[in-house]
């Protein structure tokens, strides 16, 4: 019965959220296809379960995949469209997103910034502003049953059933089962 309401709850967000979403379709026609990162800024700023909703049912219009069985909290932006977002998966407020896939029943907790790869920016030629270098965004893939702390920064991929320490800076790919923390993260055990 729960599942059933759970499921029916998910299909009216949809179809609740569908203005936004045509709004947003013309926004894309308007813009040239800049308007993903600011829907993204206005629906984060809607408080409670109703806003993960919101949050959930405009996502699953606009992202490569996102399943209806997880939690977006408050203040949390996306700023990459090819994301995809697993069953059960729990993003806690504040949280900033780059291009990634999260696998099913990870736990990402508040204040984490998952950037989409570590050569976003290019800044080799000195006679040019960094802005202007252009760079490379990667899909960082983070594998399911993880566990990354408060305020971790992740540049690299994450392996399944991880636990990545709060305040961690990963900066490069990560073994499944594997525990790290620090800056950079480094490996304190294995999970067994």
């Amino acid at each position: 019965m729960k599942s059933a309401f759970k499921k029916a709850l998910s299909i009216f967000f949809v179809i609740f959220i569908l203005p936004i979403y045509v709004l947003y379709i013309f926004n894309m026609l308007l813009f040239k296809g800049k308007s993903f990162s600011g829907f993204s800024q206005f629906l984060s700023l809607i408080p409670g379960k109703i806003g993960s909703y919101c949050r959930i049912g405009f996502y699953r219009l606009t992202m490569t995949y996102c399943h209806d069985e997880c939690v977006i909290g408050f203040a949390t932006l996306f700023s990459q469209q090819d994301t995809e977002i697993g069953k059960g998966v729990y993003i806690g407020p504040q949280c900033n997103i780059g291009m990634c896939r999260i696998g099913d029943n990870s736990l990402i907790a508040s204040g984490v910034h998952i950037m989409s790869g570590s050569m976003q920016h290019n800044f080799d030629d000195l006679d040019n502003p960094i802005q202007q270098q252009g760079g490379h965004y990667s899909k960082i893939e983070i594998g399911e049953d993880c566990w990354i702390g408060n305020g971790s920064l992740i540049m690299a991929n994450i392996g399944k059933k991880c636990i990545i320490g709060a305040g961690s800076v990963v900066t490069k790919d990560v073994e499944d089962y594997s525990i790290m923390v620090g800056n950079p993260a480094k490996l304190i055990k294995k999970r067994h």
